[in-house]
């Protein structure tokens, strides 16, 4: 069994003491707390970082990155603590950050030995370099420099991915829908793809990484989310094939092991304006679903990836990523769910 994919999403919220109505608003059937299909199967883990919104408010959980000594950092839109570090148990061991109104994209790389965070605000266009206790030490301005910007709103950043060689990748999923290429330094190198409907096109870029599961070819996968699709791309800005994933609002593409997982926002059927939406993927190495923890059972026919719909309303609201211990635990941060905190679904 492959640990790269387990994990717990969180999705209990307990009407404990000190805890909103409004984070409470989440059921669970205790009948049946088990999740996904296959060997990729979890079990939600009722209240699970569960705090006093008084003390240690949220809004938007947007996306989470676990360090090399096992924290969990989930990063986020509430100006009273944009950032709250958890251990896999739900402790919080502390929190920072005030001045991310958009808080939004989370990524975590290695440079000399020393972890940072690589933050989006597409409110203050901008993507921030950061130490794991929040201190700044680059900011990426909007790239006007390039022909595709002619002003600093039409720049609204939501995710980045850092190549081997240290260049870091921008996706503008909220602005002009461009793939953004810096240097480690910050130099602007190149501006790729853009919006429309070709399969080098994109609606919502939301999402990107780098997909080093041939470590020889290391390339990009980019999130289409309006699309229900993620499309390969090679780290040079050259599209390379699409994955199919009918009936998905995708989120980011998160690589684990030989596996990927995301969080899905919506099902096809379902609409933004509802209160309980998508679920979680799980692909192997050849790209195929292989497991909807909060889905229906994945279904192919000849070859082909049937439409995928949520299945279980009381545990999912808007998740909006995840993030794999090294047990293979999930952990789903959920976008407008009320103001509740991550999810965690433990692996069986």
């Amino acid at each position: 069994m492959d640990p790269l994919i387990n994990r717990r999403t969180f999705v209990g919220v307990g009407i404990a003491s000190g805890i909103s109505l409004a984070a409470s608003a989440r059921v669970f059937r205790d009948d049946d707390q088990i999740l996904g299909h296959g060997e990729h199967r979890f079990r939600v883990v009722k209240d699970w970082g569960v705090q006093d919104p008084a003390k240690i408010p949220v809004k938007d959980c947007h996306e989470m990155v676990m360090t090399r000594d096992g924290r969990l950092i989930m990063f986020g839109n509430h100006t009273k603590n944009n950032a709250i570090i958890y251990n896999k148990d739900g402790k919080v061991m502390g929190t920072w950050g005030t001045a991310f109104p958009g808080g939004h994209g989370c990524s975590i790389a290695d440079e000399n030995g020393e972890e940072f965070l690589f933050l989006t605000d597409p409110d203050r266009h901008q993507v921030f370099k950061t130490t794991l206790d929040g201190k700044v030490v680059m900011t990426l301005d909007p790239p006007l420099d390039a022909e595709q910007y002619s002003d600093a709103g039409r720049y609204k950043p939501t995710e980045t991915a850092i190549a081997p060689n240290g260049d870091i990748f921008v996706a503008d999923g909220y602005g002009s829908q461009y793939l953004v290429r810096y240097s480690s330094t910050g130099e602007l190198l190149g501006v790729y793809a853009g919006p429309g409907g070709d399969e080098d096109r994109f609606n919502n870029m939301h999402g990107v990484a780098v997909d080093s599961r041939d470590a020889a070819n290391p390339t990009l996968l980019l999130t289409a989310r309006a699309q229900n699709k993620f499309k390969r791309f090679s780290l040079d800005g050259d599209y390379i094939e699409t994955i199919d994933l009918p009936g998905a609002w995708v989120c980011r593409p998160v690589i684990v092991g030989k596996n990927l997982a995301c969080a899905v926002i919506i099902s096809g059927h379902q609409s933004w304006k509802s209160d309980r939406s998508g679920f979680v993927l799980i692909l192997d190495e050849n790209n195929k679903v292989v497991s909807c923890p909060g889905g229906h059972e994945p279904k192919y026919v000849d070859g082909q990836v049937q439409a995928m719909s949520q299945a279980r309303p009381d545990v999912f609201m808007h998740p909006h990523d995840v993030c794999i211990d090294r047990d293979g635990n999930l952990y789903v941060p959920q976008w407008n769910s009320a103001q509740t905190y991550p999810v965690k679904l433990e692996r069986v």
